[in-house]
């Protein structure tokens, strides 16, 4: 192919604030305060500030090697380009393949979500309200995220970011309540191990209770796909990624802390997430119509949370498409909004079909439990790669560069501190807290391991037909102007895409 180019993303569409608010609205602020770190407080208990604060260091670990990779490639692979330089251009394949599959699930996984929480709530409040007439709710958040990708980055990253403010915002002023009215109970031993739950006392609740609520974080990373279409890439990825897991890590230690010490630390271990021992069940008890308020944070959670990851899935399907790996339709662009159309419909189909074949099939909640397990299990392992990647790319190609605390010591821990969760996530009984899963809910590891096989095909197809392809992966195309299908190395075409 001679001279042939693919059209672009909007080049400069965002700026900071927007592609923050990516990274913040992908990590679903209000619904993990309000339904994924309780799960830790079944070990943890009123220790459970504490157990929040450590997943907050470990998160932090990785996401300091993400963001130094963002700095050096900005581009919208992202993480496949990221383990191709730094690991090898294979790795980058199957790392892209497995984060394109479970990106494109987390819109379904929310919309589940959003459907099964407003008819509860509905039928709770109404009784005459079918509380299984969810999919109304699933569909309708379907068609709002596909309107706002189709419109561009500049429309889905501002509507994300009006999105995080509210919850944020929600969540803050329910949280500063909480702290004011439990006076003279507020207290720093929350940040101890001495209100661990029953029979997970001392340190080994608090680990439990971290490994648990270290999964709360996953979508710092989220940032930096918009790379190619954000204002001063380099620096802008950095601040975004790092800015948005120490940002809304606060935000967790600040939250849990005001429900522990309101609720009542020696109580904490009966928390969840629902009924009268939760955020909604203690906002509806103590500070009467505030709930409403609660209750819409986490529907607008759901709906943000949705839309920052399929804009994470379309532009990494783009970039693959773009050196095709991916078929070439993904790589094809609205004319006027720069929107990659193709990819959005086929994100928008496969939400409207796992959202109505799994949850009619099961049940919302079994189907968001599933999906729950597939994504976890592939993200946490992402963030294993990446890691070593951040060591590899330092060590091999920009040996100059290389801070053996932030690009060797870190990498490191935040593998120690992934492993325990990719294990617990998967159901794997390594830790005695660690619960075996159960069906339908244990397919979940078949359905990574037969998707990963077919990457492994695809990839030993493309390797022995087109190995410029898999090497491509390892490209950086911002400020490029030749065509994907150039001969020249990978190492040597970035046009200064790598330098700090």
């Amino acid at each position: 192919m001679s001279g042939e180019t693919v059209p672009g993303l909007r080049r400069e569409a965002v700026g900071l604030r927007e592609v923050l608010f990516q990274s913040i609205t992908a990590m679903a602020p209000a619904a993990a305060v309000a339904a994924s770190i309780p799960s830790g407080a079944a070990f943890a208990g009123g220790s459970l500030p504490l157990s929040v604060l450590i997943a907050l260091v470990a998160c932090l670990f990785t996401a300091s090697c993400v963001a130094e990779l963002a700095r050096q490639l900005p581009t919208a692979g992202s993480v496949a380009t990221y383990a191709a330089q730094g690991l090898h251009p294979a790795v980058g394949f199957l790392v892209g393949w497995g984060y394109v599959f479970v990106e494109a699930l987390v819109p379904p996984l929310l919309l589940l979500q959003l459907g099964f929480t407003t008819a509860g709530t509905l039928h709770q409040e109404w009784s005459s309200y079918p509380d299984d007439l969810w999919w109304p709710w699933s569909l309708a958040g379907a068609a709002i995220i596909a309107v706002a990708g189709y419109f561009g980055v500049r429309a889905s990253a501002r509507f994300g970011t009006v999105l995080g403010v509210f919850e944020v915002l929600v969540f803050l002023v329910f949280a500063i309540w909480l702290i004011v009215k439990a006076g003279g109970d507020n207290t720093l031993s929350v940040f101890g191990t001495s209100h661990t739950a029953e029979g997970h006392e001392g340190v080994s609740g608090v680990f439990a209770g971290s490994v648990y609520t270290v999964l709360a974080f996953a979508g710092f990373e989220a940032a930096a796909p918009l790379a190619e279409e954000t204002k001063d890439p380099r620096r802008t990825m950095h601040r975004a990624v790092l800015g948005a897991a120490l940002g809304i890590g606060l935000f967790y230690v600040l939250t849990t802390y005001a429900m522990s010490v309101y609720f009542g630390p020696d109580r904490l271990g009966g928390f969840g997430a629902s009924g009268a021992a939760s955020w909604e069940g203690v906002a509806r008890a103590s500070f009467g119509l505030f709930w409403v308020l609660v209750f819409l944070a986490v529907i607008n959670s759901t709906i943000a949370n949705a839309n920052a990851c399929a804009t994470v899935s379309t532009r990494t399907a783009f970039a693959l498409a773009r050196i095709k790996v991916f078929p070439r339709l993904f790589a094809h662009v609205h004319p006027r909004h720069r929107s990659p159309v193709a990819g959005i419909a086929a994100q928008c189909g496969v939400a409207v079909a796992a959202v109505l074949g799994l949850g009619l099939y099961y049940d919302p909640v079994t189907a968001f439990l599933l999906l729950a397990t597939v994504i976890v299990t592939v993200v946490v392992g992402v963030y294993i790669v990446v890691n070593l990647a951040c060591a590899g790319y330092f060590l091999r190609r920009r040996r100059e560069l290389l801070k053996p605390v932030r690009h060797l010591l870190f990498p490191l821990l935040g593998i120690v501190a992934f492993v325990p969760a990719l294990l617990t996530a998967a159901g794997l009984p390594v830790f005695d807290f660690v619960s075996e899963l159960t069906a339908p809910v244990s397919y979940a590891g078949p359905v990574v391991g037969v998707w990963m096989a077919a990457g492994v095909v695809v990839l030993i197809v493309l390797s022995r037909r087109h190995p410029g392809r898999i090497a491509e992966t390892a490209r950086v195309h911002l400020d490029e102007t030749s065509s994907p299908e150039s001969p020249e190395s990978p190492d040597l075409r970035q046009s200064g895409a790598v330098q700090p």
